[in-house]
């Protein structure tokens, strides 16, 4: 790869904006920065290297997506607007929808239906900054369905410029056939669903939803378990709906993330301090289904525990694409400022996946991976709602995605005149 330097830039390298350099540069080799800092000081051995002007424009590392389900057959957009038109979930769910509905129709959906349902909800992304997803499982709740959830991710993550890391969430609820059975599916997903995708290549992380309409602690521990065998970090959706302990367990199993915790206290703070546990915080779903109880952003400050934001796309509680709008969200639902909200999609979410030593910051030796903001200040990523402000997307070195320069009634706006 031809060696560039990309000048008249202004960096956030940390994800920090108190943190930025003005008229920056950033001089690329192989895919990886060798060198940033303020375009004046830029080092004589790199002022003959081909230059890339991005006049002006603001930079960041690639944003990170930490908790997603992407991959999911069908739509729950009626049941959506029989909520709104009064009904229970239990009347939605005797009537067959809730998640039974999504799990009937992942398993019906061919592969190649599943990407390209997948793939349209990934490209909005994409063209937001991402550069790094998280994709679960948990739709499928039988070995050849999360087999077949797991070889998409996969799938999208050759296919499109984005790291994917895929996490095994086969405790996301009871299947049907399990009904009233919740310790024989817990079986059938530590003794045989986990050893037989991770021996298969498809699993990165192992995720496990802890709530009185998920699964038990003790049905919690033995998911936990059962990945440590296999040396798989854990995760936990965790305190969304009750207070369970959920968070501490995870903490004690030194999880990358717990994630949701409107319900978390201060003891389950402290022990996700002490194990490095990352507090993902997903707006989307506290939005979409009308949450009261805020999470608690000053226990978190106050014990400096490291916050991420993310869309958690589903289709029960979540059906959102836009990672820029969960910072809007997070600023406005749950009082984070610009910089909490920017390092939420940067840093703090790649430690939420574990990577990162690979993703969330620009720095020498790391891979140059970063988004190109059309922006006069880092604070419109949080302000903006609607409007596409990612101008470009660098992968590795290389513009993997750049956007179209329509301009309104010309003839090169897609909308005619």
């Amino acid at each position: 790869m031809n060696p560039t330097v990309w000048h008249h830039l202004n960096l956030c390298p940390q994800g920090d904006p108190g943190e930025s350099v003005a008229d920056a540069a950033l001089a690329v080799r192989d895919g990886t920065i060798v060198w940033l800092g303020e375009r004046a000081a830029l080092p004589a051995e790199y002022a003959t290297w081909p230059r890339e002007d991005l006049a002006g424009a603001w930079v960041t590392p690639g944003l990170v997506d930490c908790h997603t389900h992407l991959v999911y057959g069908g739509q729950r957009a009626d049941e959506f607007a029989m909520r709104l038109a009064g009904a229970s979930y239990e009347e939605i769910a005797r009537k067959g929808g809730g998640i039974v509905s999504t799990v009937r129709a992942t398993r019906a959906a061919s592969e190649d239906a599943l990407y390209a349902a997948a793939a349209a909800r990934l490209e909005p992304l994409l063209a937001e900054g991402v550069t790094a997803i998280e994709i679960k499982s948990g739709y499928g709740l039988d070995l050849a369905s999360e087999r077949k959830t797991l070889r998409v991710a996969r799938r999208l993550g050759e296919r499109y410029p984005v790291s994917v890391y895929t996490t095994f969430l086969g405790a996301h609820a009871l299947p049907p056939e399990f009904a009233g059975r919740a310790d024989d599916y817990i079986d059938e997903v530590c003794e045989r669903m986990l050893p037989a995708l991770a021996d298969e290549g498809l699993v990165d992380a192992v995720d496990v939803f802890c709530e009185r309409i998920g699964f038990s602690l003790a049905q919690s521990e033995r998911v936990f378990d059962a990945a440590a065998r296999r040396n798989l970090p854990v995760k936990m959706h965790a305190e969304q709906l009750s207070l369970s302990g959920g968070a501490a367990l995870a903490a004690r199993y030194r999880a990358l993330s717990a994630d949701h915790l409107e319900f978390l206290d201060e003891a389950g703070v402290i022990a996700m301090k002490d194990a490095g546990t990352v507090a993902v915080l997903l707006p989307g779903a506290y939005y979409f289904i009308r949450e009261t109880q805020l999470p608690p952003l000053d226990l978190l400050r106050r014990h400096d525990v490291p916050i991420a934001i993310s869309t958690d796309c589903n289709p029960g509680t979540s059906p959102a694409t836009s990672l820029l709008l969960m910072m809007n969200m997070a600023a406005t639902l749950f009082r984070m400022t610009v910089p909490e909200a920017l390092q939420g999609v940067t840093r703090h979410a790649a430690h939420a996946l574990g990577r990162a030593d690979v993703h969330g910051t620009l720095a020498v030796g790391r891979r140059a991976d970063f988004a190109v903001w059309s922006v006069e200040t880092l604070a419109e990523l949080a302000y903006t709602m609607g409007r596409p402000l990612c101008a470009r997307v660098v992968r590795g070195g290389t513009t993997v995605y750049e956007r179209p320069a329509y301009g309104l009634c010309t003839h090169e706006s897609p909308f005619g005149r």
